[in-house]
């Protein structure tokens, strides 16, 4: 039994390959859907065709795909959903399921706390949106935010660039003033949705092993103080170019720089200690469903 799961996001197709027993990552697509949306006001042609051709390859691994929407997709009028969706399923033989803000929350928190006792806080970011959960032996609090690292990067451009020219805290400021915040605090910050173990490993920035928890998904931390000081370094004395030269997907670092600054306002409000940067996504919580 092999069964694929493709989750779509406003910049990330994340895929995992689910054998009966194990989950495993598998490579997915960097398609700039928001960006492109916003400067097309519409789904962007070459975009559609990207993402219908990534899953049309994913067949030679198995028949059995599910695929899913969030951010982007939850956006668009009925009449460019509607000619989306019947395109999709055309082509590909697969239904395309739009996936709710609230049930992308649920379904990311049931996979990262899995093997967590303490109460913690739950990010996760996107291109488009921002969900934020305390999480205490149950969903306690859940606020949501219809801003992602897209309309960062739409105000601070220069952050894709090899050194940042926009300083940290004003990033920092720009987005405390749009974002949504739980009112409880937590003192440790699980980052989910994907990419966040992977940036810790490739950007350069310091981690160590979890000792907070045993989990295999969540193999990694860093305590507060590591991660703003570091954070501070990735916007100034760490080169994208030579990450971008080194790594199989350039295109996946546009946002980095934002999202480290959303991951500093939630952990800076909440009053983390800690941070688990995972790459876990809704992946658990739909093999639990479908």
């Amino acid at each position: 039994m092999n069964k694929i799961v493709v989750e779509v996001g406003s910049t990330c197709t994340k895929v995992d390959k689910f054998d009966g027993i194990n989950v495993e990552k598998l490579n997915g697509k960097t398609i700039h859907l928001k960006k492109h949306y916003n400067e097309d006001k519409k789904l962007r042609e070459s975009d559609i065709v990207k993402l219908i051709s990534s899953i049309k390859e994913l067949k030679n691994i198995s028949q059995d795909i599910y695929v899913c929407g969030t951010s982007i997709f939850r956006t668009l009028d009925e009449n460019e959903k509607n000619d989306f969706l019947n395109r999709f399923k055309k082509e590909t033989g697969y239904e395309f399921d739009i996936i709710s803000q609230k049930m992308e929350n649920e379904l990311t928190v049931f996979g990262t706390t899995r093997y967590v006792k303490d109460k913690v806080c739950v990010f996760i970011g996107g291109g488009g949106s921002t969900e934020i959960t305390i999480y205490d032996n149950g969903i306690k609090e859940s606020v949501n935010t219809k801003i992602g690292v897209i309309d960062v990067m739409q105000e601070f451009p220069d952050l894709a660039e090899n050194f940042a020219k926009t300083d940290l805290e004003k990033v920092k400021a720009f987005i405390k003033e749009r974002l949504n915040l739980p009112n409880e605090k937590a003192d440790i910050l699980i980052l989910a949705g994907g990419g966040h173990e992977k940036f810790a490993r490739y950007s350069g920035i310091k981690y160590e092993e979890n000792t907070l928890y045993i989990d295999k998904s969540s193999p990694i931390m860093m305590d507060i103080e590591t991660r703003i000081s570091e954070t501070e370094r990735y916007y100034k004395a760490i080169s994208l170019d030579e990450i971008r030269n080194k790594v199989d997907d350039p295109d996946w670092w546009y946002a980095t720089r934002a999202m480290s600054a959303f991951v500093l306002v939630v952990a800076e409000m909440i009053g983390a200690k800690y941070i688990v940067p995972t790459d876990i996504a809704m992946v658990y919580g739909i093999l639990d469903k479908v």
